[in-house]
């Protein structure tokens, strides 16, 4: 295993208290100039997805009683999949994956980054700007203009929206946030009550082909970094239902990209009759992802230790933006927005402009991190200590620090990144969909998704 290029991988793996020896069945190869960038994003999206194909490849030895089976991880591959989001396709068609306000502006002392692809988070962030509903760019651009980028930032997430004034790494960790997520590990996967392991297992008969087989997993996640990780579970045999509320309507070109091999649905988790429905779904649960705000779910009984209490053998994972403490951790954010308020987008920049990653590699990143820490925890329940309901959590800002101060840059060995050739085309309901194949590889992966996703929430509410 080539040293240089492990060393992130090596780090990963250890926050997920691994055997380090299973590292030594991990190779690299391909061209390794697919997200070129100041800060080390290839070392993070590689790193990632080889700890996601080797917690897979460990998996598939406990299920099947053999050896582990040799991952390997090709670059062209990882980039791809990074871009995902930017190079799906439908009919030849594109999305476009930021909304006009979700973007740039320069303030009085420095810069803002807002997001507002979703309706409500559009509306909040006029309003809170003391702009009517139907505002443009130029008129957004004029009142940011002349305030304060902190108090943007305030004042728009007061009302409910999205606004992050750009800081350097430097003062980030002077941030009273910035400050506690240094403190904290990458990710952390620990067991919190008792009960037996996963009954995935008794779902499958014979030699299971898949590390997943059997599983079942309740989706709650949105967007990007959730969806990713879910996705990967999905490939590796997991029945994935993803579960929004109705009220919360999610872009169904996001779903081209990360519905990859799941069912999608709607519940109203306040009306008791869609509550009913979901209870039934988490009788019969092995996993819940959950990506919302922390303690935005607890309301609804689905906080970590109501779920060992409800669901004893059960694994948890949850995914934030900030991370679960301090004085931002209630607050809503993308992998846009931490890249902005880490330092990332100065460190990217030029000529006193910020810049951004080439791909949205925390979310990516952070994605294949969760699903990693998925594979991990069952892999647990069924080990020499048994059982145990798990608990994993994750936060983009804490993929963050660990891209800025914990991975090293590792000079270009290959060049000649052709996306192209890491993508295919299938049918799927929307049309004919073009997408990036799965990064993740071990002898006996499968080599793409069961099914293409379908229209966004239109799945009944039971398990497959």
């Amino acid at each position: 295993m080539d040293a240089e290029l492990s060393a992130g991988t090596s780090q990963a793996w250890a926050a997920l208290s691994a055997d380090p020896a299973l590292l030594e069945r991990v190779s690299y190869g391909g061209p390794s100039d697919g997200l070129p960038a100041r800060l080390p994003g290839m070392e993070l999206a590689r790193a990632t997805v080889a700890v996601c194909a080797l917690a897979a490849a460990e998996l598939t030895a406990v299920r099947t009683g053999r050896q582990v089976p040799r991952v390997r991880v090709d670059d062209g591959a990882v980039a791809a999949a990074f871009l995902s989001d930017r190079l799906v396709r439908v009919d030849g068609r594109a999305w476009t994956t930021f909304a006009p306000l979700s973007r740039f502006w320069r303030a009085a002392d420095g810069w803002v980054r807002t997001h507002a692809n979703y309706p409500h988070h559009r509306s909040r962030l006029l309003a809170a700007l003391g702009l009517p509903d139907d505002a443009g760019a130029d008129a957004v651009g004029e009142v940011i203009a002349g305030r304060r980028a902190v108090d943007v930032e305030d004042t728009v997430y007061a009302a409910g929206g999205l606004a992050v004034a750009a800081r350097g790494a430097e003062e980030w960790a002077a941030h009273e946030q910035g400050a506690l997520v240094a403190g904290q590990p990458l990710l952390t996967l620990e067991a919190i009550g008792e009960g037996g392991p996963t009954r995935a297992w008794s779902r499958i008969s014979g030699t299971p082909l898949l590390p997943c087989a059997g599983l079942r997993v309740l989706d709650l996640t949105r967007v990007l970094a959730g969806p990713v990780a879910t996705r990967t579970l999905a490939l590796l045999g997991a029945d994935v239902l993803r579960i929004d509320a109705p009220h919360l309507p999610e872009s169904q070109e996001a779903h081209n990209d990360t519905g990859m091999g799941k069912r999608s649905t709607t519940l109203d988790l306040g009306d008791s009759r869609d509550h009913r429905a979901f209870e039934d779904l988490l009788g019969g649960a092995d996993v819940v992802v959950t990506g919302y705000r922390p303690g935005a779910l607890d309301r609804f009984g689905l906080s970590p230790d109501a779920l060992a209490e409800r669901r004893p053998g059960l694994v948890v994972a949850q995914l934030s933006a900030w991370g679960r403490y301090g004085p931002w951790h209630e607050r809503r954010g993308f992998d846009s927005l931490v890249q902005v308020a880490t330092g990332i987008a100065a460190l990217e920049g030029s000529d006193g402009e910020p810049g951004a990653l080439p791909a949205q590699a925390l979310d990516h990143g952070t994605g294949y991190l969760l699903a990693a820490a998925v594979l991990r925890a069952v892999t647990l329940q069924h080990g020499q200590d048994g059982g145990g309901t798990r608990l994993a959590r994750l936060a983009l800002t804490q993929t963050a620090h660990w891209l800025v101060h914990g991975l090293t840059k590792t000079p270009e060995r290959e060049r000649g990144f052709d996306p192209e050739r890491r993508l295919t085309e299938t049918d799927s309901p929307m049309g004919r969909l073009r997408h990036a194949l799965p990064p993740v590889w071990y002898e006996g992966a499968p080599a793409n998704w069961a099914r293409p996703p379908g229209l966004w929430g239109t799945d009944a509410p039971r398990w497959a």
